[in-house]
């Protein structure tokens, strides 16, 4: 949505801009072109963007956007578990992730944060929660030497990626879907739905997160070993 505004608010600029370079250059409105790279362009004379700024005396835009309809995105995240029984101890083997986030304008961005958006997934169903003394309501996990954080040799040993741009969404200019909470999601979802796929033949039918090892350990041998 910012970036749609913003789209909206060069775009107003930009017109401006040929106005007053067509006044610099003694040309016509129309007879003025925009280039990213050149600036305006009016038959063989050019002006930069910096030339057109300075001899504007007030030189401004305002855009709104407001969206006719929310930008969803699609995906397929898939993970690979190994659980100890012994222990409850759950590794991460491999993690694949194809997620449709429409028109993408810095791919390196976007790749950063499915992989953060997937590492805070994982620490949410393998780690983080907020527990507290049941008689007091004191929170008991409030600082990080209590909090259980996700930490990099507990991250896949194998990730890999996909951005598919084929499906550019139609209700905004730019073309773009979510990315940033891609991972969030489905990330957490099919941790859990691997690690009861593994557990499924040993009984094991729920577990709720964090799916921490004593929990783990405990479903195991409630179960019907």
């Amino acid at each position: 949505v910012g970036g749609s505004a913003l789209v909206g608010a060069a775009d107003s600029l930009i017109a401006e801009g040929k106005y007053i370079a067509a006044r610099i250059l003694n040309v016509s409105a129309a007879e003025v072109a925009f280039d990213p790279a050149q600036g305006f362009i009016a038959s063989r004379q050019r002006l930069s963007f910096i030339e057109v700024a300075r001899a504007a005396q007030r030189w401004h835009a305002k855009a709104e956007f407001d969206p006719a309809s929310f930008a969803f995105s699609n995906g397929v995240h898939l993970c690979e578990v190994e659980v100890a029984c012994d222990t409850g101890e759950i590794r991460l083997l491999n993690y694949t992730a194809v997620d449709d986030a429409g028109t993408v304008i810095n791919p390196m961005i976007v790749e950063g944060q499915l992989h953060g958006g997937v590492a805070q997934g994982l620490g949410q169903a393998l780690r983080e929660a907020c527990i507290y003394d049941p008689d007091t309501g004191q929170l008991l996990t409030g600082s990080w030497l209590d909090y259980g954080l996700l930490r990099a040799h507990d991250m896949p040993g194998a990730f890999h990626d996909e951005i598919d741009q084929s499906q550019p969404f139609t209700l905004n200019p730019l073309g773009a879907k979510g990315a940033g909470e891609a991972g969030t999601i489905a990330a957490p979802a099919a941790l859990v739905s691997a690690v009861l796929d593994a557990l499924s033949a040993l009984g094991v039918r729920d577990l709720e997160m964090p799916l921490t090892p004593a929990q783990v350990w405990a479903a195991l041998h409630s179960s019907n070993l």
